[in-house]
Formats: C-alpha cells, structure tokens, sequence
C-alpha cells in the first residue's frame, strides 16, 4: 500500500500541473518537490454523493466540509461549541422581530480553479451564490434530502418550487442585496438558521458547475473549502490543498484553545500559520473497525482511527477513566469523546405490517407489538458487544448531549424485560403463527450479520419465529441509504449526530412534514407531537421550551414508533508526528484543515 501510495504521489507530480503547488509545498516555507505532506484517514462508508444537496451521511458531511464552504462554522477547539463566521464577515444582524437576517460575506474568497468556469479560474464566492444553493434544495431536479430544513421557512421559497422553480425567478425572502451582502426573510422566528447555516447542506455551491456537470455534478464538487477533489470511487477519495484557499492566520486563542485540556496534543505549531497544513488527504473508505484498525497500526498507512469494540480491552488500562495501557500510549495520541447523538432502530410506520393501520384494533395490536420488541432489546448486552461497555444508555430521542435532556425520565423504555414482551405479545393476541415478518435492512459485512443475528436472538427468546425474522442487505450504505429515504424499508438500524446543539435537531426526526423523503424516516405521524414541534421551532431556549421538548420526546416513547437510545463514546487514536484534535459532532469534517504532519526525526512540521 505504500508502495503504491508513493507511485501515486510521483505521478500526480508529473501529470497534473494544478498540482505544482501541491507538489512543492503549502507556502509555509521551502519543501522540494518529494516533501508532499500527506494525511491519511479513513471513514466507514463512502459517501452516495458529494452534492450539498444531497448530504444524509457523517461521511458525506465529513466530505462536503472538507471541499466547501458555510457561512458559519464552529471554532474548533472551543467547549462547548460556539458559532463563529466562515464566510460571512460576521454574526448576521436579525430583525428586532427575528423574522430577517442580514448577512455580509467576506470579499475575495474564490471558489477553487476548476474547468466548470469559463477560464478555469475559480470566480469570488458572492452573495447569490447561497441564494443558488438554497434554491436547489426546491428544485425536483436536485433531489435534495435536506429542503426539510428550511420548508415553510423562508418567505416565497416553497411557493417558488411549486410555481416551477426557475431559477431566473427571485425568491421574495432570499435574496442577494448587493455583491456580499445576503438577506433571508423567515415566515416564523427560527433561533436554529445559523446554527442551520453552518451546515453542509447550507454551502456556497457555484451555477455554473451544476449546470456544466449536470448529473456528474455529484462526484464533481466545486468549492471554495480548503481542499479540492482528484479522484473519487468506492474505496478512497483523494483529496489536495485548494491553491485558492486564502484565509487569515489560526487563532488558538479564538479557536478556545485550553492548554490544561488539549496542551498535549502539539497543536501550538499550527498557531499563527494558515490552514491547511497538509498538501494532500487521502480518505480510505473501511468499512469494517477491525480493518481500519489493523490498517491504522501497521504505522505506514492510516494515520488516526477509532479502537473498535473488540480491541478495547487490550488497547485501554482502564475504561472508567478512559486511560491507555503504557505502550499504546507511547505511540499515540487519545481524546474520547461522547457523540452528540445517539444509535436506535426505527419502525418505517408506512408498513400497516407493524406500523400504521387503517383498523383501530389493528392499530392498536401493532403499538403493542412494536412495545413488546421494544422490550426484548438487551441494551446492556449490545452495549458491552459493540461499544466496549463505555457507551451511556438513555430513554427516547434527547441524548445527555443537549441541556434539554431530562436525567429524571423513566428508563422503562430502555429496560430489559423479556417476561413483559411475552405478556404484551399475549395480552394483544399475538402468537408465532399470526405475527407478521419483520425485514431488517442493512449494509453487507460480518458486523452488520453480527448485529442483526443479536436483533434475531433478543425477538426468538420472546417467541418469534427466527424464519420470520428476515435480513435484507444491500450493496453499500448509499444504496441502502436511498432506499430508506424513498420510504422502502420496515426496520431500520441508524446513527444520529445532532446537527447543532439543541434537542431540535432529533426531535425533527419525528415531525410529520419531514417524512421521507425527509429526515423523519420513521414517517412517523402525530399531531398533537406536530403542534407542539411548530410551537416550539419559534421559541428561543427557555424552561417553558424545555418542558415541551420532554413532552414530545415521552410521545415518542409512548407510541413505540423507535428503540431508543444510546450515545456512543468514541476513542480516537492518532500517530505522535500528527498534529490534530478529532471532532465527529459538531466540527465535522471541518477539523480535518487544523491536520499538519510533523517530521519524525527533528520533532517539527515538515515544511
């Protein structure tokens, strides 16, 4: 593999002359033409798409955050996170009523050189060009799964698609006031839009490359982030520094650098110089843990990795506090880090199988069973199986990341209790000749069979049938990605990351409106949950929002339409020469411009 990444490396030197630059160093100082600083990561899955428009996945965001640019990001280094601006100059100035937003771009931003403009010099990053990329998200053509997050949002928006959405048409509440200044006019007040506006799907995406590449456009990014694509298939993306890119210098100090907590992690070096620090990323797709980790440890390949589940107790001294056995901790760096989210399983209320049923009884006999499965999930024993014992096990859909999470609700939901799901099953009638097949989709590999074979065994200890107990695999994650977003599964086995620190972006999981193909692939439908999601979606934090949120979330429960929850603590490992502190909440991808590679033998960034 080295070998091979060497080839690699020489032969872009030669054929590629955008690449000079990234052949010859990253303007920090002098390198010759064989110094190309190199990270390489790795991610479970490959992304469906590139296209903002189309983010659904941690890998897709991890990628469009690495090749755009937001408005807004979070600094990197501050706990907890704090916004700053990306691409606008500023904070926006909103309305006394919170209903307008009045953004100011930075000036002189280009997106990078790509043969998409007209002299294949990237252009300046302008104000229409958000008001382009938020249009796209309306357009049918683009098959956007993230217009959820602004419908019924921004004043003449929806109104544009359905009258045909041309783009030549303005947008009465999105608009370009002058070359850097942007205005959006919201329907209702909405306190998550910035927090929305630092978000993949919010990236500044230029006309002229959507309507070059056409379809292509999806593995064609065009950008204005810190790196820009080479080459893209199932297994690796590479990726180099974006000549264009001109920043100004990293701020420690306004990235909340915290010298007791992260002072020994090297990132001193990077204080002062601009970003990125690298000159190529090399992204590999594994998606088993054990590959990445045996990868990751052959110390000439994959430069950070998480510790799989069944490597924990021989890389860590102790688990509670989380500390590294001596000879791991010679030769990597660790941070752990809670998700700020959560894993569960969706009932697809779409299926009158177990779902939604037009017959009351029915109805009924389905919420039933959906408890009763439910109750069958052994949550400590999946916890032990695939999370290394360390992940924090919670009722419904507010994880302990987000202030709104509720320490005193009953943990029922999360319990154990096979004799109950029997009883239930019993209670309502059901028996193993009229029990319906449940078809459990997922991605091929022996972890997915892994985790699907634990779900059969919980459900035959109540008296399911194992034949009627189906699993169904696709090709790769993006397939079986699509599928449930075309509202095509029963059963689905997913992780959420929240989107921005506020109890909102799961509870949206959940709003009637958002079904698929939106962000509620449950495709579950309440209303009283509905009028409460609306209510809320306006107020600023407060205990008043706070309860309701609790409200919503013991709906949730009550109706068994999701087994939920557990939040992941991650350990990342990383090699001593590389400089980095690794975010997979709310930073993202965007970490991934903080990366340098030092040099072994003198202890210093390669220049």
């Amino acid at each position: 593999m080295t070998a091979l990444r060497t080839v690699k490396n020489i032969a872009l030197c030669f054929v590629a002359v955008s690449l000079t630059a990234a052949c010859e160093g990253n303007g920090n100082g002098s390198s010759t033409p064989t110094e190309v600083k190199t990270f390489h990561y790795s991610m479970r899955s490959s992304p469906g798409s590139l296209d903002p428009a189309r983010v659904s996945t941690v890998s897709a965001n991890v990628m469009v955050q690495t090749l755009y640019d937001s408005l807004y990001a979070y600094k990197y280094l501050q706990r907890p996170y704090e916004l700053k601006p990306r691409l606008a100059a500023a904070m926006p100035e909103i309305s006394d009523d919170g209903l307008t937003y009045t953004i100011r771009l930075k000036q002189g931003i280009r997106f990078a050189d790509n043969r998409a403009f007209s002299n294949g010099r990237g252009r300046e990053v302008v104000a229409e060009d958000f008001v382009y990329a938020l249009k796209r998200h309306f357009d049918p053509d683009s098959r956007s799964v993230a217009a959820w997050i602004w419908q019924g949002r921004i004043v003449g928006l929806d109104e544009w698609k359905r009258n045909g959405a041309d783009y030549d048409q303005p947008v009465k509440g999105l608009q370009a006031i002058d070359r850097y200044v942007l205005q959006i006019r919201l329907t209702r007040p909405y306190p998550q839009l910035v927090h929305n506006l630092a978000m993949g799907p919010s990236a500044a995406v230029p006309r002229e490359a959507v309507e070059f590449y056409g379809r292509e456009f999806s593995v064609n990014p065009v950008g204005s982030g810190p790196f820009r694509l080479i080459s893209y298939d199932a297994t690796e993306a590479v990726l180099v520094r974006n000549e264009n890119f001109q920043r100004e210098p990293v701020s420690l100090a306004e990235e909340g650098y915290d010298p007791i907590t992260q002072g020994q992690y090297g990132l001193e070096v990077i204080d002062g110089r601009r970003a990125p620090f690298i000159d190529r990323l090399e992204i590999s797709f594994i998606d088993e843990g054990s590959a990445r980790w045996s990868s990751f440890t052959k110390g000439n390949e994959v430069q950070m990795a998480g510790v799989p589940a069944e490597q924990v107790y021989r890389v860590l001294e102790s688990r509670d506090p989380v500390v590294l056995k001596p000879e791991y901790a010679r030769k990597y760096h660790m941070s752990t880090e809670k998700e700020a989210g959560f894993v569960y399983t969706a009932f697809n209320m779409d299926f009158p199988e177990t779902g939604y049923h037009p017959d009351p009884v029915r109805n009924e006999r389905n919420r039933a069973l959906r408890c009763a499965i439910m109750k069958a999930r052994d949550w400590n024993a999946r916890n032990d199986s695939w999370y290394g014992g360390l992940g924090e096990i919670f009722p419904g859909i507010i994880p302990s990341s987000v202030p709104e999470f509720d320490p005193e609700l009953s943990r029922e939901s999360v319990e154990y209790d096979p004799e109950g799901a029997r009883a239930l099953l019993a209670e309502y009638g059901w028996n193993a000749g009229n029990l319906p097949e449940l078809v459990y989709s997922s991605q091929p590999g022996p972890t997915s069979r892994l985790f699907f074979e634990q779900f059969r065994g919980w459900l035959t200890n109540i008296g399911y049938p194992k034949e009627k107990i189906i699993l169904k695999t696709y090709a790769t994650f993006a397939d079986l990605s699509k599928a449930w977003h075309n509202s095509e599964e029963q059963l689905l086995s997913l992780g959420w990351l929240l989107d921005y620190p506020d109890a909102e972006s799961s509870l949206q999981l959940f709003y009637g409106p958002n079904r698929s193909p939106g962000s509620n692939s449950s495709n579950y439908s309440n209303p009283e949950y509905d009028r409460l999601y609306e209510a809320t979606s306006v107020m600023q934090p407060s205990a008043e929002r706070t309860a309701l949120y609790r409200q919503m979330n013991r709906m949730v429960i009550d109706d068994c339409v999701v087994i939920s929850g557990l939040s992941r603590v991650g350990i990342a490992l990383w090699h001593k020469n590389v400089v980095a502190l690794p975010d997979n909440n709310f930073v993202g991808g965007q970490f991934l411009q903080y990366v340098d590679v030092l040099d072994k033998a003198v202890g210093s960034a390669v220049r």
